[in-house]
């Protein structure tokens, strides 16, 4: 067991493991626990009553933070000839067709986000083994497959996140940095939040959104309120 640092220490016991905070109030908090030199992510984890091995009880959705999430995403646009002006004036990182689906082939990822074509998706089949398990597949749900590749990268650019709840019920994202200001983190997490609780499958009879933890990296969790979701 790894043993925790004085600072760790001190860290957990400002947080009350036996009661629930407001997200404004947790927004707070997270700040105040982080003990981390570089700027920590912040996450959200929420834990949801459904079956994910059931289709109709899948949860997964997009999301534009109001405030991003505090990452450079680095996004290739994998787009034909006529389609990488518009990439490249949102701000994609890499551009291009057929040289990069063959630097994929060969192993390269160095990507966060892939943003392509409709026309393109047959290509992409075959890397699927390689993407997949990477989360790198481009998708019509989640608008990384489309005819408005300037609209696609600006969405990612400017802060949009896709989610999709585990195999364990639990939704995970990243929802901001330590840096960033109270109001801000709150602002981000009442979004995801909102738009969570607008997935909700019409077969949930039971509680939907069981429990929400807010944490930094390596920081404690700080259990938050479900009633406002």
């Amino acid at each position: 067991m790894t043993r925790l640092s004085k600072k760790q220490k001190e860290a957990r016991s400002k947080v009350d493991t036996k009661s629930l905070y407001t997200v404004a109030d947790a927004s707070s908090l997270v700040k105040d626990v982080t003990t981390t030199k570089f700027d920590a992510s912040i996450d959200l984890a929420i834990r949801l009553g459904v079956d994910p091995k059931k289709a109709n009880q899948m949860v997964r959705g997009v999301v534009t933070l109001p405030h991003g999430t505090g990452k450079t995403l680095r996004v290739l646009a994998l787009v034909t000839p006529d389609k990488e002006a518009e990439a490249k004036e949102a701000g994609a990182d890499y551009i291009g067709l057929d040289e990069y689906l063959q630097k994929i082939k060969d192993g390269w990822t160095d990507v966060d986000v892939i943003v392509t074509m409709p026309s393109v998706m047959g290509k992409l089949g075959p890397l699927g083994r390689v993407l997949g398990p990477r989360g790198l597949m481009p998708n019509p749900k989640t608008g990384t497959v489309t005819m408005d590749i300037k609209k696609a990268v600006s969405d990612v650019k400017g802060g949009k996140i896709d989610f999709k709840v585990d195999k364990n019920g639990i939704v995970h994202a990243s929802i901001g940095k330590v840096s960033f200001e109270p109001k801000n983190i709150e602002e981000n997490a009442n979004e995801l939040l909102k738009t969570i609780d607008k997935l909700k499958p019409t077969t949930i009879k039971g509680t939907y959104i069981k429990s929400i933890s807010m944490s930094s990296t390596m920081g404690p969790g700080i259990g938050i309120e479900t009633k406002m979701a």
